[in-house]
Formats: C-alpha cells, sequence, structure tokens
C-alpha cells in the first residue's frame, strides 16, 4: 500500500497521522518525545511510526510523502524561520526521516497554513479555490489559499493575522513587541483579559475564571446575561471583522473558515462577527462566506501530509 505521513511537531511530543493518498486517515497516534535535536530522538519517531506503519500492513519503503507541521514561519520554498518552543534541529531530522522512509518526498508547513491546507483537502474547504483559516486559540493564525495553492509568503509570515494592527491607540505591548495587535483582543487571552478588565472598570464580581485563556468560563457567563462577557466577546468579534475586512481588501476569499479553541463557541458569536464584517468591509467583498472550520485538532496533520503529497506531484511533474 501507499502510504502517507502528517506529523505534527510539538513541544514534548508528535503526533502522527497515517494516511491513504486519497485523505482517508488511517489512525493517529501520540508519540512523547525528547528535544528533537538527536539522533536519538529521532529514533524514537521514526521507530514509533514504523510500529504504526507494520500495524497497517505497510512498510517504510511505502511512505510515498511525509508532512511535518511546525509552529513557526516557513517561507515559499520550505526554509524554516526560528521555531518557537521546539528543540528541532530540521536537517537532521529530515535526514533521519529520509533514512526511515527512502521513497518519502518530506515538506515542512507552517501549523496555521497546514490547518488551511487540511480544510481545503477534505474539509470544510474542499472544492474552494481561494479562503483563509483563521485559528482563534491561545494565539491568533491563519493560513491564506489564494488559486488553490497555499500563499507562504517571501519569509513565512503570509497568515500572520493576529498581528494586523487593529487599535492604533493600544497601551499594552503584544508579545510581538508592537502594540494594538488583533492577538491582543481576538485571542483566548484577549477575550478573557478584556473581560476581567471590563468587570473591573464596572465594579463588579466576574465570573470564576480558571485561567488566562479560560474562554469557556467567558462564555459561560454570557450564556447567563454577563453583561461584561458580552462585552468582551463583541470586542472579540469588532476588531477580528475589521481584520478580516482588511484581508478581504487584499485576497479577497470566497470562504473564511473559524478554527482554534474557540471556534467551539462559533455558533455563539457567529451573527455579530457576520454583522461586524459586513459593517467594515468592501462592498463586493461581503459576499465572503464565515463558517467553522470542521477537522479540529487534526487539521494540521492533514494539511502538512497533503502538501508533502503536493510536493512528490510536483517534483514528479518537473522529472
Amino acid at each position: 500500500m501507499e502510504a502517507v505521513l502528517g506529523i505534527d511537531v510539538g513541544g514534548t511530543s508528535i503526533k502522527a497521522g497515517l494516511f491513504t493518498p486519497d485523505g482517508e486517515l488511517l489512525e493517529d497516534r501520540k508519540v512523547p518525545t525528547p528535544e528533537l535535536v538527536s539522533p536519538e530522538a529521532f529514533a524514537t519517531v521514526t521507530s514509533a511510526i514504523t510500529q504504526l506503519l507494520a500495524d497497517h500492513g505497510a512498510a517504510p519503503a511505502d511512505v510515498i510523502a511525509c508532512g511535518l507541521d511546525v509552529p513557526g514561519p516557513v517561507d515559499d520554498d520550505g526554509t524554516l524561520g526560528i521555531i518557537a518552543n521546539v528543540e528541532l534541529d530540521p536537517k537532521g531530522f529530515v535526514a533521519a526521516f529520509k533514512e526511515a522512509f527512502p521513497e518519502a518526498v518530506v515538506a515542512f508547513v507552517n501549523d496555521a497554513n497546514a490547518a488551511a491546507l487540511g480544510e481545503m483537502w477534505v474539509g470544510a474547504a474542499k472544492g474552494v479555490t481561494s479562503c483563509v483559516v483563521i485559528a482563534v486559540g491561545t494565539g491568533v493564525g491563519a493560513g491564506v489559499i489564494a488559486n488553490g495553492r497555499l500563499v507562504a509568503g517571501a519569509f513565512g509570515a503570509a497568515g500572520e493575522a493576529g498581528h494586523v494592527t487593529v487599535n492604533r491607540e493600544e497601551t499594552r505591548v503584544c508579545g510581538c513587541g508592537r502594540r494594538g495587535c488583533l492577538e491582543q483582543y481576538a485571542s483566548a487571552q484577549g477575550i478573557v483579559h478584556a473581560y476581567l478588565a471590563e468587570c473591573e472598570r464596572r465594579g463588579v464580581e466576574p465570573a470564576h475564571v480558571e485561567h488566562a485563556t479560560d474562554t469557556l468560563s467567558v462564555f459561560g457567563a454570557l450564556a447567563k446575561g454577563d453583561e461584561c462577557a458580552k462585552f468582551a466577546v463583541d470586542q472579540m468579534c469588532d476588531y477580528l471583522g475589521l481584520a478580516m475586512s482588511q484581508i478581504s481588501c487584499i485576497v479577497d476569499p470566497e470562504l473564511y473558515l473559524i478554527g482554534g479553541g474557540v471556534a467551539g463557541a462559533f455558533d455563539t458569536f457567529a451573527p455579530t462577527l457576520r454583522e461586524r464584517f459586513d459593517h467594515y468591509t468592501l462592498k463586493p467583498c461581503r459576499a465572503a462566506r464565515i463558517e467553522a472550520a470542521s477537522l479540529g485538532n487534526q487539521a494540521a496533520m492533514y494539511g502538512c501530509a497533503f502538501e508533502a503529497l503536493r510536493l512528490r506531484c510536483e517534483q514528479g511533474a518537473g522529472a
């Protein structure tokens, strides 16, 4: 059998997905790993994947493509930039995979971009050639698909929607070092911060919040009629709608998909987001659909597998 791998590279583990070339996920398996900088660490990963293959009657030589998604910029030619929170030797890792799976074409993809590719391959954007997938979670990232192809950018920064400036009056500093970024308001942390700050401003007792990214409690408070929670979610929708309107002026996508952890409450905030987007966006762009992403936390795994397959086809076509 021909096999395709999608490898989600994390800080303390990798999640390996075994796919058919048609996009059917046969199994995904989590592999705890040490820092991915040594032959021993690489062997831990490749051995676990070899066992995954064996469990499905496949061998290492059956792997035709392997995608790896990473939490950092990857430019148009597949070169990795700085990877935050993951100790990874990319060249060593690829060399280990090439040795273990000699027939595989290997591709690196940024995790947010990979999520967009996954949704286009088998998810909610299947059949759509122009879409933007916005992941609203701990941070805010996006993957941009135009004319059926991923837009990575010359320096791997295409899709950094979380760092579109939406408030020039902001005094707090974003993690990127600038001020007024979308991520400061539309991320899980931004929503919780806005909720607690509004409660303090009004002098009211907030609902119990477990941690700095506990949007579940904020949306729970919203369901009970908490006006401060409504303020925080409305602000998120306002700034997100504004950022999307700017993206539309450049990319003009047919479809926006909202993913990430906050997407679990999509039905709650979707009408407000729609209204805010329509308010800000250029009139022809209002036809864009806004929907929930469908693949959840497996989207990037699908997407990097797809990109490796695409690269294999491209290399074969050029041979």
